[in-house]
């Protein structure tokens, strides 16, 4: 019973990225049909793992090549909240001070305290930086995304194409990366700020690299016969 148990727990806190090997649409992105080779990972509480809202769930899914490792949110929302303005190039500073989707990465898992961080709004403005003790730098990963709000079904996603070199000095898919996801929704305090892995703070912070999660790097399943 206490193996299932740490077996189930080892798998939550897995996320997998599929390489793809299919054509990109004419913006450099995945299809739709190769966005379901990725099984997704989902989560719907605040950053302690409490006060689950399902009508601010996110869906995220991982792809990669050689070049770069794409990502998908799919965010559920009940308000948005975005900046009005950017950079002409999109990158917005502070934009955690509205609403986001956020990722963490961790290629050499052997130091700890340094990351990169990447985020994109609702509206496509953007962010990368590289996080180290007591420093915040911008990434310039050449990170490239692109965003759609639907009002209809109170849903907005976003994709991020970012490049393989500026994550690791030389990617080997056999390796084991960390990672986390999190999102931050509402004009005020108290916001809600979700995390697929608790962080488990009293406030909320997700700059805790000790609660992320493994991310893996798999081939794609062959096709059925």
């Amino acid at each position: 019973m206490g193996n299932q148990s740490e077996e189930k727990s080892l798998l939550n806190a897995r996320a997998i990225a599929v390489r793809t090997t299919k054509p990109l649409d004419a913006e450099g992105f995945p299809t739709p049909s190769a966005w379901e080779q990725a099984p997704p990972l989902r989560f719907d509480a605040d950053w302690q793992g409490k006060n689950v809202d399902l009508e601010r769930a996110t869906e995220v899914r991982l792809l990669w090549t050689i070049e770069t490792l794409f990502l998908r949110f799919r965010a559920k929302y009940r308000t948005i909240t975005v900046f009005p303005d950017a950079e002409p190039n999109g990158r917005r500073d502070q934009l955690w001070d509205r609403d986001v989707a956020e990722v963490f990465l961790q290629a050499d898992p052997s130091n700890l305290r340094r990351y990169k961080e990447f985020e994109v709004s609702p509206n496509g403005q953007w962010i990368d930086l590289d996080i180290a003790p007591g420093e915040k730098q911008d990434l310039k990963s050449g990170m490239r995304r692109r965003a759609i709000l639907d009002e209809n079904n109170q849903t907005w996603v976003a994709e991020l194409a970012i490049p393989m070199k500026c994550l690791a000095r030389q990617f080997d898919p056999k390796q084991k990366w960390k990672v986390n996801f999190y999102r931050v929704e509402g004009a005020s305090e108290p916001r809600f700020y979700s995390a697929w892995r608790p962080t488990g703070t009293a406030v909320p912070n997700f700059h805790v690299p000790e609660a992320f999660g493994e991310l893996v790097f798999v081939e794609a399943a062959a096709p059925q016969a």
